[in-house]
């Protein structure tokens, strides 16, 4: 037997994933990472028993649900799902995914749609960030098609704003988890930041890089990627994350000098190989993180001078650009980005019904 499931497949950003409301899922959290595993086809390289597309960025899950924060309408719970492990874990979030988000809430019902524009209120449950996005909605109807582009992403497609909030802190308490604009590690040294994401910030030049190597070739350099991954882990005792071996926090990123006139250059990884373009809570981190004397990211940032907007983060498929609202080099209180989405189909996921058994799936209905 199988069981159905109601979903939506949808590209957010230059991620992909299933979206789920809250309801149709198992309450039970062993059961309901049983059922995301099953759905996407974990376990398997290929993902070939399963919705998902052999990436992490393709295997990815938006669960919604009516909000239990007094500011928000919505609740988003992210879950990053293991490719080749049967492993589901919800301590990051995903701003890409975030950007299908709303538009997923108001065709759901969850959030009436108005004319013109909708904003729609987020709580992220996996991080605490309050977000506003704006979603456009002529004749109160969502709409997706639209002339925005963002790199790393084929053809146009209608804006949806993110306005990011409460970011600073959310996984270790503070700004700089250590305390210190710099830090060494393994004779390298290092950035480590907690914001919207918390990301170890790792200049190319103390590993060997250049910071301007493609995905594939990083990804080819299995020496390197050991050394990333053994840096990464070091860098989170000293963060006070303790042994990330199975999570996928803290991310990192070796940054560079921008190719172009103005910005920073990332390679930003996921963490175990190169995102093919990047994070945007990624990308929000090393923005704040620029502005931060000292850091590693200040270091690489450069602006060019009658350049007085949005801090460019160029990555191997074009740059994304982030606003960042600052009192302080030490007090960052906001971000905002433009990202966009489009529904790929909307439907039933077929898991085992041995996944999710019939008498707790019925129980769960009622």
């Amino acid at each position: 037997m199988q069981r159905s499931i109601p979903c939506v497949m949808m590209r957010g950003g230059t991620s992909r994933g299933l979206y789920f409301k809250g309801a149709d899922l198992p309450e039970d959290t062993v059961t309901r990472d049983a059922v995301l595993v099953a759905a996407l086809g974990s376990a398997d390289p290929s993902q070939i028993d399963g919705a998902g597309g052999g990436t992490s960025v393709s295997s990815k899950v938006a669960i919604v649900s009516p909000s239990t924060h007094p500011w928000a309408q919505i609740d988003y719970l992210f879950a990053q799902v293991g490719v080749q492990d049967a492993v589901v874990d919800t301590a990051p979030s995903c701003g890409n995914i975030l950007a299908g988000v709303a538009p997923f809430a108001i065709e759901s019902g969850f959030v009436t749609a108005q004319e013109g524009e909708t904003v729609v209120r987020v709580h992220s449950v996996n991080t605490g960030a309050l977000i506003e996005a704006i979603v456009q909605t002529p004749g109160r109807q969502v709409c997706y098609e639209g002339d925005t582009v963002i790199d790393g992403v084929p053809g146009s497609a209608a804006p949806i704003k993110l306005g990011f909030r409460n970011i600073a802190g959310a996984k270790t308490g503070c700004l700089l988890p250590t305390g210190n604009a710099r830090d060494t590690v393994q004779g390298v040294p290092v950035t480590c930041v907690d914001l919207a994401m918390p990301t170890v910030l790792v200049p190319a030049s103390g590993l060997g890089k250049t910071g301007y190597e493609t995905k594939d070739e990083l990804d080819a350099d299995a020496d390197f990627l050991d050394r990333l991954e053994s840096l990464r882990r070091d860098a989170a005792m000293l963060m006070g994350l303790g042994d990330v071996s199975n999570s996928v926090i803290p991310k990192i990123a070796l940054l560079a000098k921008p190719q172009g006139t103005s910005g920073v250059s990332s390679r930003y990884f996921v963490p175990q190989n190169c995102h093919a373009a990047h994070a945007a809570t990624g990308a929000i981190c090393i923005a704040g993180a620029s502005l931060i004397e000292g850091s590693i990211a200040h270091e690489a940032h450069e602006r060019a001078a009658d350049d007085l907007a949005a801090i460019r983060v160029e990555h191997p498929k074009g740059a994304i650009e982030i606003d960042i609202e600052a009192r302080a080099s030490r007090s960052i209180d906001a971000a905002y980005l433009v990202r966009t989405a489009r529904p790929i189909f909307t439907g039933q996921i077929q898991v085992p019904a041995t996944v999710w058994p019939v008498e707790q799936a019925m129980d769960r209905a009622a």
